[in-house]
């Protein structure tokens, strides 16, 4: 490791690290590292003209998978040095679901929380890192990038219903089973977490691909 890499790993929260530490056990199917694969292309060919990274992760409600995948997306980048900038939205407002945030807090990121009916949530995942600020919001939303962005749709709903995204320079679909569907069911923590570590395995496989 890179002394800079060294840095970056020790400043992220510990109980994080333990989490990022398992999914080398995990194996990527050569179908999922197809499906990576746009992704990873879109950005080395930014890497390699030296611009600007910006990556909208959209999903129907930005309460769920789009979530997930901007946190663990940002994570990844930091983790292997790699300068990016990570924004997530929806086609409609809701709020960034409880157990969705349970399974965030249970992976080792540190949360706050304020607001009720569509709480805006403080996650940090490192000492030496600005925290993301989530909460759901349009994919349009005036803290998101107008132009120069890389739509990354993370659910089928979105793909299909959302046929045009003003202002991105790529589409990318990169999709993900709704653990939605086990809401209220004894299966509904597991499920979360199931989808929370899939999305983590398969960024930090992305963006192992450039370090």
């Amino acid at each position: 490791l890179t002394a800079i890499r060294k840095t970056m790993i020790t400043t992220l929260h510990p109980a994080l690290v333990n989490t990022i530490n398992t999914l080398r056990e995990q194996q990527l199917s050569k179908e999922r590292q197809a499906v990576c694969q746009p992704l990873i292309d879109y950005l080395k060919e930014k890497r390699s003209k030296k611009e600007e990274i910006n990556l909208n992760f959209i999903c129907t409600h930005n309460s769920r998978r789009s979530q997930f995948a901007q946190l663990w997306a940002q994570t990844a980048a930091f983790y292997y040095g790699i300068e990016i900038n990570c924004f997530s939205g929806g086609v409609e407002v809701t709020a960034f679901n409880k157990q969705a945030v349970a399974s965030v807090k249970k992976a080792g990121f540190e949360v706050s929380s304020h607001g009720k009916t569509n709480p805006t949530y403080t996650v940090s995942f490192a000492n030496q890192a600005l925290p993301l600020v989530m909460f759901s919001k349009l994919f349009d939303d005036s803290n998101s990038p107008s132009s120069n962005f890389a739509a990354v749709m993370t659910c089928a709903h979105a793909e299909e219903n959302c046929p045009l995204i003003p202002g991105t320079e790529a589409r990318i679909p990169l999709l993900y089973e709704d653990p939605k569907v086990f809401d209220g069911t004894p299966l509904e923590a597991k499920k979360y977490n199931e989808r929370l570590m899939q999305i983590a395995t398969e960024l930090f496989y992305v963006f192992y691909q450039l370090k």
